[in-house]
């Protein structure tokens, strides 16, 4: 997971032009890495034993902390930690661990979409008794559906958090006291679990409530067509962006 954004020049403090603006990858996954290049400790006050145990068995440990937070590839992870937890505790799944409950990966981010956006029925509980072969009640299916919505919603907020940090920059430095702009979206997580879009932009609006943000989903999977996007989207609607001024809101 990743954003970038348009600067204007004169606030780059590495480029001695002043006009005119640059594109600026913020690599927001590394936020809070433990490298000393990033912001050690960021986010340790949010970071639960979960999160610690994806990073800690991941190929890539200490970095890329935020990321594995909120990326669709780590969630269902970190839910079947949560269900292990709570099995380890006997309030789930009558106390009984399984091979695949234990095993890594073996319950995925697909899977909390399916259980997410359907009712918990005889299918949603034969689907998590295939997934984990475990015994598994309606008060069990209940509660894994009410973790898949907690790692879920936990996931929509940082990422509304960190955007709406960018919304508010923008602004400041246009010194505007409202900001309207496009964000262009790609990514599976956003396109097709059933909640996350409107968890995403709900909270955006809430942190930033001065930034109208319009977001647009693009097809392409490499980023490059999210800045396309972004970049018609910007200038197509160019009537509307008009303020009573005639100055146009970026």
């Amino acid at each position: 997971t990743n954003a970038c954004y348009m600067e204007d020049m004169k606030n780059v403090k590495r480029c001695e032009e002043t006009e005119g603006q640059m594109c600026i990858n913020t690599e927001w996954g590394g936020f809070g890495d433990k490298s000393p290049l990033s912001d050690p400790g960021a986010l340790d006050d949010i970071l639960t034993d979960f999160d610690k145990e994806v990073d800690e068995t991941s190929i890539n440990p200490g970095v890329h902390i935020f990321e594995k937070m909120i990326s669709g590839m780590y969630l269902g992870e970190i839910v079947r930690l949560v269900l292990v937890e709570l099995t380890n505790n006997n309030l789930l799944f009558e106390g009984k661990m399984t091979v695949s409950l234990d095993t890594k990966h073996t319950f995925e981010t697909k899977h909390m979409s399916f259980i997410e956006g359907a009712r918990v029925d005889q299918e949603v509980i034969d689907t998590i008794q295939d997934l984990l072969k475990v015994r598994c009640s309606e008060d069990d299916a209940r509660v894994v559906s009410l973790v898949c919505d907690t790692i879920s919603s936990r996931s929509a907020h940082l990422c509304a958090a960190a955007l709406a940090a960018i919304a508010n920059r923008i602004r400041l430095n246009k010194a505007k006291d409202n900001l309207k702009t496009a964000v262009g979206v790609d990514g599976t997580v956003y396109k097709k679990h059933p909640n996350f879009r409107h968890k995403l932009e709900d909270a955006v609006a809430f942190l930033a409530p001065e930034c109208d943000l319009k977001f647009y989903i693009s097809e392409d999977g490499s980023g490059k067509g999210a800045a396309m996007v972004t970049a018609v989207a910007q200038r197509q609607p160019h009537s509307r962006l008009m303020n009573g001024n005639g100055e146009e809101d970026r």
